[in-house]
């Protein structure tokens, strides 16, 4: 029987060559933002894609969801300061709702009128407070291992990912264990980036379901002031969204993996407070179902987003 990382390797050399990005510098709320697209599909509405990680820029979903680019438009950006897009006056001060903010006019630079938009991990969460503020141009939304409505799932994420680490080091060895136990408090609420950094790549082999999968994948280096502002301040002051989404009426489709560090309870919680949403889970996945179980993930995607959706009154 053939392993996960094997699996993988095989659906990936299964698909075609992704298409070649195109960049495009958009002004959007005075700063000048990195975008890119793939080739337009004629009759089919764009998908934004917006990825997780708080520092780190689009690469997080490029090329892992370009089968989603055979029947539509992808669209991502560098969120501000990540990236090749221009970081904010008073990097300390960013937050996590300006890049929201920016979905909109991210749109708007691009002259687009409506599109779909999916997030993934901290992604979701900005596309989520992002199509709250552009609900009549969003027609679908689709959130993919996203944080929760409320900020009560961050208290547990290091001791479940020390637990998880410590069960598999007779595969990934003892080090990993280690690496991750440096870390408390006062790493986690540090904006330095280079903290920042270490930490994410430290708790990644975690977020899989598979231990060795899990190593085969390390995330790229990153030296973002702004995503490392944001990243503290929301392990430092916690958040809470339930209002702003609540009001979110778009067709939402929560995806999750059975077995992410996040637990289910977090995408159940979504969507108690999201009005129109709904949640299938996909077995043998961790947080990064489009790696791990891409077989169900796509179709799950496509089927979501080629439905037909009433006009809005």
């Amino acid at each position: 029987m053939s392993s996960a990382r094997e699996r993988f390797l095989a659906y990936r050399k299964s698909l075609p060559r992704p298409p070649r990005l195109e960049r495009h510098v958009a002004r959007v709320r005075g700063l000048e933002l990195a975008v890119y697209t793939t080739p337009a599909v004629p009759g089919a509405l764009p998908l934004l894609c917006v990825n997780g990680g708080l520092i780190f820029d689009h690469v997080l979903l490029w090329p892992a969801l370009s089968p989603l680019s055979a029947r539509r438009q992808l669209v991502f950006f560098d969120q501000r300061g990540r990236g090749k897009s221009q970081a904010p006056p008073g990097v300390r001060a960013a937050r996590v709702e300006h890049d929201a903010g920016d979905v909109r006019a991210v749109r708007e630079a691009l002259g687009l009128a409506r599109w779909d938009v999916l997030g993934h991990s901290w992604g979701g969460g900005i596309a989520m407070l992002g199509v709250a503020g552009d609900q009549e141009a969003t027609r679908r939304l689709v959130l993919v291992d996203a944080v929760g409505p409320t900020g009560d799932w961050m208290s547990r994420l290091l001791p479940d990912a020390l637990d998880r680490l410590a069960r598999r080091a007779p595969v990934i060895g003892a080090d990993a264990h280690a690496r991750l136990a440096r870390f408390g408090d006062a790493e986690l609420t540090s904006p330095d980036p280079e903290i920042q950094l270490a930490w994410s790549r430290a708790v990644h082999p975690a977020w899989f379901a598979d231990a060795e999968l899990g190593m085969t994948f390390t995330p790229p280096r990153s030296e973002s002031r702004t995503g490392a502002a944001v990243a503290a301040r929301l392990r430092r002051e916690g958040y809470d969204w339930r209002d702003s989404i609540r009001a979110l009426h778009v067709p939402t489709l929560v995806i999750h993996g059975e077995q992410d560090l996040l637990p289910v309870r977090v995408a159940e919680a979504l969507v108690d407070v999201l009005p129109d949403a709904r949640l299938m889970l996909v077995p043998d996945a961790g947080h990064m179902p489009f790696w791990e179980a891409p077989e169900r993930f796509f179709p799950l995607v496509e089927r979501f987003l080629a439905a037909d959706v009433p006009p809005s009154p």
